[in-house]
């Protein structure tokens, strides 16, 4: 008797994992079917018609627009940037992802100051997009359809792109989580989200063509810098400054990894 019970709990218990498996699968093809009916209409666009606005005017104590930033193809040529980018830029002897970067042009050419310019980088759930995000979603729409190329030619490149493996894989916080805990190894998953195993050259280059990205949760364009925070949060480590070094680092890290994916940025995410 006792047998047959330990047999028929045993098959409970594969009926709730199975049960729970397509479950989880049905919704993931549900999120998918969503995404796929907005992607006509991608609310992004009104963040990038934002930016393409901002990129133009002229403001700050400079009075004057962005059109004479260099994201490294040359003044004011967004075209193909962002899928190069981070990148080490000689006028400032580092290397600066597309963020950092529009945060230097904007104290240099327009003389806004710095603190000022990030105290706020990110918009709460419901506030119209912040400057910088809508920037960075014009930028990014900028290179849709170009294939992601970081390069590592230079020293500090080459430098950036390991000290950004480094941070990937380094452990700590109170649950001792690093990145590689959620984005390692493959079919991993974070309640009804697949994460992808950004170590995989075909899950990074998905993962990160699509950011920016319009979050459909919080009906917000969200960055890459963003993405990074978030992921801070969810390890429990300290808040990761805007721009910082081991922010550039690691997207660096992604991008490389990502290499010769086709941008396909801003899109949708749940």
């Amino acid at each position: 008797m006792k047998k047959y019970l330990d047999i028929k709990a045993g098959l409970l218990i594969l009926a709730c994992l199975f049960s729970g498996a397509a479950a989880a699968q049905s919704a993931a093809d549900e999120i998918a079917k969503y995404r796929a009916m907005l992607a006509d209409g991608n609310p992004a666009e009104l963040v990038e018609a934002q930016g393409e606005i901002l990129w133009a005017t002229k403001r700050g104590p400079k009075n004057a627009s962005l059109e004479q930033c260099d994201m490294g193809k040359g003044a004011g040529i967004l075209k193909g940037a962002y899928a190069e980018m981070p990148r080490y830029f000689k006028d400032v002897d580092a290397v600066m992802d597309f963020e950092s970067r529009l945060v230097h042009c904007m104290v240099s050419l327009q003389g806004f100051k710095p603190e000022d310019v990030i105290k706020k980088p990110f918009s709460s759930q419901g506030e119209r997009a912040t400057d910088l995000e809508a920037l960075t979603a014009y930028g990014v729409a900028e290179s849709r359809g170009m294939l992601i190329n970081v390069p590592q030619n230079h020293a500090k490149e080459k430098a950036a792109f390991a000290r950004g493996e480094k941070a990937f894989f380094f452990r700590g916080g109170p649950f001792d989580f690093n990145c590689a805990s959620c984005h390692g190894s493959d079919e991993k998953r974070i309640r009804l989200q697949d994460l992808p195993n950004l170590l995989n050259g075909a899950q990074a280059q998905k993962a990160f063509a699509t950011w920016p990205a319009y979050r459909v949760s919080q009906g917000a364009v969200r960055t890459m810098q963003w993405r990074l925070n978030d992921c801070f949060r969810q390890q429990r480590f300290p808040d990761l400054k805007y721009g910082s070094l081991t922010s550039v680092d690691l997207i660096t890290f992604l991008g490389v990894m990502a290499k010769g994916g086709a941008m396909d940025a801003p899109a949708l995410k749940r």
